[in-house]
C-alpha cells in the first residue's frame, strides 16, 4: 500500500498539453488553409459557413441566422446550397486533423478515446439509413430507443480535469454495422495517419485507447494486435473471466485445459489476493482504492461477434482493475468500477495511471455537449445522410480551430464569471473572443459575386415529386428490421391529397 497526494501529482500524471505560445498562430493558419483545400465544391460558401459558426453571438439556433453574421458574406441561399451540393474531401481533412499538435501523456504516449453519440431524427420519415439509438432517460428504467444517425467519434484526450479534447475522426454507423468491427477499422485508420504524421515512432510508448462498457475490449485488442495500441475499457459488474489454465501434468489423460478457474466480478470469494494494490488520496473522490489481478481473459464462444471466426478461438489475456472511491462530486452513492487492460504484468504506478486515464475519458462528453448545444451540430433538419456527414465534418473543423486558438484568444469574461488562468479557457469562452481573432487571420475564401435568386416553383403549383419514406433499421441487422407502423414508413411515396 502507498499514499499519494492528488494535488501534487495524482491526475496530473496522465497527459500534458504540449502547445505553447510560439507557432500557435501558424498551426491555426495552416489548418485553415488545409481545410479550405479539402472543400472541392462550393468551398467558399462552406468555409464562410464555418467562420460564421465560430463568430456568431451565442449558440447556433438556426442556419438562416448564420447568413446574417458579418463573416458570412453570402446570402442564405448559398448556405443551403453548400450543405446540399457541396463536397468535402474527407480523407484530406482527416490527414489535416492528424497533423495538428496533439496532447501527450507524461511518458510521451497518445491517449485516444472513442464513443458513439447520436443525432436523433425521430420524425424524419423521409431520411434514409436511420437506426434505433439507445437514449438515456432521467428516471429509473426510462431508457428508450429513438431513430437517428449514430456517429463513432475518436478524440485525443487533454490534460487533467478540463473540457477540451482533440477530435480526429467521425464515422456514421450504417444499418447492419458491427460496432466493434467499425471501431477497430476506424481506430486502425486513425493510428495509421498519426504514424504517418510523425506522432508515433518505433520505440515510443504504445498508443492507449480508452472506451466505455459498450465496447468489447478483448475483441478490440485482438483486432488491433498488429498495431502499437493498448486497450483500456470498462466492464460490466456482472462479467465472468477466467484465470490462466494450469500446467498440463505428464501422464494426465485428456487434452490440456485452455481456461482456469472463474473470476466472478460479483463474487469476492473467487477473486483471491490481487497482484497490485494502491491507495490514492484525491480531492474530489476521497481515498481511491485500486486492486489489480493479472492475466485474466474471457471464455469466448463461436457466437455473436465470434460467430464467423475460423479456427481455434484465441485466449486474450489482460489485467483487471477494480476501482473504489469514497464519494462522488454529485453526491450519488459510488459503485465499484471494473476496468480491463490489454497489457499484463503491471506495476503500481501503471495501475494508478490507468484508472486516472479512464476518468479522463469522460471529457469526451463535454465535447459532445459543446458540439450539440453551442455549435449546433444537431440543429439543422437535413434530409440525407451525406448532408449530415458534410455538416458533421464542418462542426469538427470549427471545434479544431477553437482548440488551436485557445492560447491566442482573449478572455471576454462576463461580470459574474470567474477569471480563467492563461491557457485554461473553455471552448465556449474561446469562441466568444474568436471574432476579434478572426480579423487578424487570412481568409482564403474569395469574395462573393453578385447574383439574384432563381424563380423557384410557380405559385400555386404543388410539388409533383414527393420524397420517399424510409424504414427505421436496428443496429444489429440490415435485412431483418421491423417498424412499428409500416403504413407510415414504407419505401413508396404517399399519394398527395387532391381534394
Amino acid at each position: 500500500m502507498r499514499q499519494k497526494d492528488d494535488h501534487n501529482q495524482g491526475l496530473q500524471l496522465i497527459s500534458v498539453h504540449d502547445a505553447g505560445s510560439a507557432g500557435v498562430s501558424g498551426h491555426l493558419a495552416r489548418f485553415r488553409q488545409a481545410f479550405y483545400q479539402s472543400l472541392s465544391k462550393r468551398g467558399d460558401a462552406l468555409f464562410e459557413l464555418v467562420d460564421a459558426m465560430l463568430c456568431a453571438d451565442g449558440p447556433v439556433r438556426s442556419l438562416p441566422e448564420l447568413s446574417l453574421v458579418g463573416e458570412h458574406r453570402r446570402g442564405h441561399g448559398s448556405l443551403y446550397a453548400g450543405l446540399a451540393h457541396g463536397r468535402v474531401d474527407v480523407d484530406r481533412l482527416r490527414c489535416a486533423l492528424a497533423a495538428c499538435p496533439l496532447p501527450r501523456a507524461a511518458d510521451g504516449r497518445l491517449v485516444l478515446a472513442v464513443d458513439v453519440t447520436c443525432w436523433l431524427r425521430p420524425e424524419a420519415h423521409t431520411s434514409p439509413e436511420r437506426i434505433l439509438c439507445y437514449t438515456y432517460g432521467r428516471g429509473k428504467d426510462t431508457h428508450i430507443m429513438v431513430p437517428g444517425w449514430p456517429y463513432s467519434i475518436v478524440v485525443a484526450l487533454e490534460t487533467g480535469r478540463g473540457s477540451w479534447t482533440a477530435p480526429l475522426d467521425a464515422v456514421r454507423l450504417a444499418p447492419g454495422d458491427d460496432a466493434a468491427t467499425v471501431t477497430a477499422r476506424q481506430v486502425r485508420q486513425v493510428v495509421t495517419r498519426l504514424i504517418e504524421a510523425g506522432h508515433w515512432q518505433p520505440g515510443d510508448p504504445a498508443i492507449m485507447l480508452v472506451a466505455d462498457a459498450g465496447y468489447d475490449g478483448p475483441r478490440l485488442a485482438f483486432l488491433l494486435q498488429d498495431l502499437p495500441v493498448v486497450v483500456l475499457v470498462r466492464m460490466r459488474s456482472d462479467r465472468v473471466l477466467r484465470r490462466p489454465a494450469p500446467a498440463h501434468l505428464p501422464g494426465t489423460l485428456g487434452r490440456p485445459r485452455r481456461h482456469g478457474d472463474e473470476f466472478v466480478f460479483g463474487d469476492p470469494a473467487t477473486w483471491s489476493e490481487p497482484e497490485v494494490t494502491t491507495r490514492t488520496e484525491t480531492r474530489l473522490y476521497g481515498p481511491a482504492l485500486a486492486r489489480a489481478w493479472n492475466r485474466l481473459h474471457p471464455r469466448l464462444t463461436h457466437r455473436t461477434a465470434w460467430a464467423n471466426h475460423f479456427g481455434k478461438l484465441p485466449v486474450i489475456e489482460g489485467t483487471v482493475i477494480r476501482l473504489e472511491v469514497d464519494r462522488l462530486p454529485s453526491g450519488a452513492i459510488p459503485k465499484p468500477v471494473w476496468l480491463w487492460h490489454s497489457a499484463t504484468d503491471l506495476d503500481a504506478t501503471r495501475v494508478d495511471l490507468l484508472w486516472q486515464a479512464f476518468l479522463r475519458r469522460f471529457d469526451i462528453e463535454h465535447t459532445f455537449r459543446m458540439l450539440k448545444q453551442t455549435l449546433g451540430w444537431t440543429t439543422p433538419k437535413l434530409r440525407t445522410p451525406d448532408q449530415a456527414d458534410r455538416w458533421t465534418w464542418l462542426i469538427l473543423t470549427a471545434y479544431t480551430q477553437l482548440r488551436l486558438a485557445r492560447d491566442l484568444a482573449t478572455d471576454l469574461r462576463r461580470p459574474w464569471e470567474k477569471t480563467a488562468r492563461p491557457g485554461r479557457l473553455t471552448p465556449a469562452r474561446v469562441r466568444r473572443g474568436f471574432r476579434h481573432l478572426h480579423a487578424t487571420i487570412d481568409t482564403p475564401a474569395s469574395a462573393p459575386k453578385p447574383t439574384r435568386p432563381g424563380p423557384g416553383r410557380p405559385t400555386g403549383q404543388p410539388n409533383q415529386r414527393p420524397a420517399p419514406r424510409h424504414d427505421v433499421h436496428t443496429a444489429t441487422s440490415a435485412d431483418t428490421h421491423k417498424t412499428r407502423n409500416s403504413k407510415t414508413q414504407s419505401n413508396t411515396p404517399r399519394p398527395r391529397r387532391t381534394g
